[in-house]
């Protein structure tokens, strides 16, 4: 009896030390989990598909190739040429910056939303994503019972509310994604005599008609894993986020892994976004004798924080280990660009492509980087400017001067009739599209009109800016009753939102909220429905302590 009672004593204590430290045996679990569901086979040549060995047309004869380089959580501070240095303000962007001296830059360029799936999902489309429901990032069901735990472990003040029950009923991430009825840029393209090819994070859905192969892609080298290298690699350098509920989770369920063209998963060959722009290298060489449009959809400089070793070494003054990873991150970036040009040069295909270089959002906030988005407030999932207004260049040298700057503002909905009127493709006729060409106004022709109101939505934090001025509307669900929070910034005179006019200006906003419930009238519900609701500290980075008076509002997903 003496034994039994040691027994059970033994296991309830284990039962409670376990329970007590949850989330540490999760994210130890989970990597050797995911493993074991799906197992990663040795890194595979990627077979593209060939274009013609011999030219029938010089390249200047043919419809022009497009590059879109879409980079990941780029803050608008992390290129040298809006800031004189990222990082520190010693780290030289020289190839991204290269893109606007010899094209144009949109000073006030901004991503379709504060979050990646979404903002995706517009660029691919020219629509607003939530035109057809995708309001929403897919989330592992694993995401929210981290935000979960880590609040119930150490609780947060604003708090994150979870809701567990919607949780438990969200279908795979797999399954959350774009309608395969959404009419991409590539498959616009592809009606143009393109071939037309896709690497790294796609992020809309894997499920039926979902894939990068199904929505117009000829070929997919598609990101399986969100690991740089193994954290164990030899060759990288690891920089993690101890106590922030989005980096545990990415490391929690982190594999380094790739697709071709639905394949089963392989290694890839290398510190990733070199890798990824090798093989962008070899798209280009296996295409040079035809019209192709090359979507290189870099996973850097999202989390976890994770440098090659030779970047980070060349990067020693840097004393900060976490700056300097990301800096390190936004090196490889760089060179990419600088891999992505040569390759054109030698083809003799520099001239007529065009290459298109932009970020889905701003820096992330839960990196603990103050700078990312300098000079201006906020962060990735905040609709302050911080979270939307983005490096956006693009460089033709055959139709677009060099040089050249656009103040007005520009949109991801745009790239899709940009990229079209390039190539002179044809676009959807039967379905509302939001964008409009920018080679106009880049030409400076005097015709050119870019204003026009401009909408950001995800759940109840909802944004409009139109004609210079900004209402941002985002309800407190923390304070039961209370009303929504507004922001009215009148950018013209303020681009930095330092001073709220919502209190001064009651007719301004009313007016900016009539354009929000029109466009509102015209929105698909959510295809899935909202897990979790986030408070995003607008003046600080998400580590630091929150104290009377910050300025915050909450996310819902």
């Amino acid at each position: 009896m003496k034994k039994l009672a040691i027994t059970l004593a033994l296991l309830v204590a284990a039962g409670y030390v376990g329970w007590q430290n949850r989330l540490d045996l999760l994210l130890w679990a989970a990597p050797k989990l995911t493993e074991l569901r799906t197992p990663v086979a040795p890194n595979q040549p990627v077979n593209w598909q060939q274009g013609p060995e011999v030219a029938t047309q010089s390249p200047a004869e043919r419809p022009p190739n497009v590059i879109l380089i879409l980079a990941d959580d780029l803050g608008f501070n992390d290129i040298s040429l809006t800031n004189g240095g990222a990082a520190d303000g010693s780290l030289q962007t020289p190839s991204i910056d290269s893109l606007a001296a010899a094209g144009t830059q949109f000073t006030n360029g901004y991503a379709a939303n504060a979050i990646c799936a979404p903002s995706r999902a517009s660029l691919m489309t020219g629509r607003y994503s939530s035109r057809f429901g995708f309001e929403y990032t897919p989330i592992f069901k694993l995401g929210p019972r981290i935000f979960q735990w880590m609040e119930d472990l150490e609780p947060s003040d604003p708090p994150v509310l979870v809701d567990l029950d919607v949780t438990a009923s969200l279908p795979p991430m797999e399954e959350l994604g774009m309608p395969a009825e959404e009419v991409t840029i590539a498959e616009a393209l592809k009606q143009q005599g393109y071939y037309t090819a896709h690497i790294g994070k796609w992020h809309l859905g894997t499920g039926t008609g979902m894939r990068p192969e199904e929505q117009g892609f000829d070929d997919s080298l598609y990101m399986k894993g969100t690991l740089y290298q193994p954290a164990d690699h030899p060759e990288v350098v690891n920089a993690r986020v101890h106590g922030d509920a989005i980096d545990n989770m990415i490391w929690a369920t982190g594999t380094y892994a790739a697709q071709f063209n639905g394949s089963e998963p392989f290694a890839p060959d290398g510190y990733l976004t070199d890798y990824y722009t090798r093989e962008a290298v070899k798209v280009i060489e296996a295409n040079r004798n035809q019209p192709f449009f090359l979507y290189l959809a870099h996973w850097g400089v999202h989390n976890p924080l994770q440098a090659s070793r030779a970047d980070y070494e060349a990067l020693s003054h840097i004393k900060d280990h976490r700056l300097r990873v990301y800096a390190g991150m936004i090196r490889a970036l760089d060179r990419s660009v600088a891999k992505i040009n040569a390759a054109l040069e030698k083809h003799g295909l520099s001239d007529n492509t065009l290459v298109i270089f932009s970020s889905d959002n701003g820096g992330a906030g839960y990196l603990g980087l103050p700078d990312l988005n300098k000079p201006y407030r906020g962060w990735k999932l905040s609709h302050f400017e911080g979270g939307t207004h983005v490096p956006f260049l693009m460089r033709w040298p055959a139709q677009i001067p060099a040089g050249g700057t656009v103040t007005e503002p520009a949109h991801h909905i745009d790239l899709f009739h940009t990229i079209a009127a390039a190539a002179d493709a044809p676009v959807p006729d039967d379905r509302k599209l939001d964008g409009i060409d920018l080679l106009p106004a880049i030409r400076g022709e005097v015709d050119a009109n870019l204003q026009r109101p401009l909408f950001w939505r995800q759940g109840h934090q909802q944004s409009v800016l139109s004609e210079g001025w900004k209402l941002i509307r985002a309800a407190q669900p923390d304070k039961p009753g209370a009303g929504p929070q507004k922001f009215l910034f009148h950018l013209a005179a303020d681009p930095t939102e330092q001073r709220n006019l919502a209190a001064e200006q009651p007719q301004k906003v009313a007016e900016l909220e009539a354009l929000l419930a029109a466009h509102n009238a015209e929105q698909a519900p959510p295809a899935w429905p909202s897990a979790m609701q986030a408070p995003i500290l607008i003046d600080k980075t998400t580590n630091e302590v929150t104290e009377a008076g910050d300025t915050y509002l909450y996310w819902p997903n």
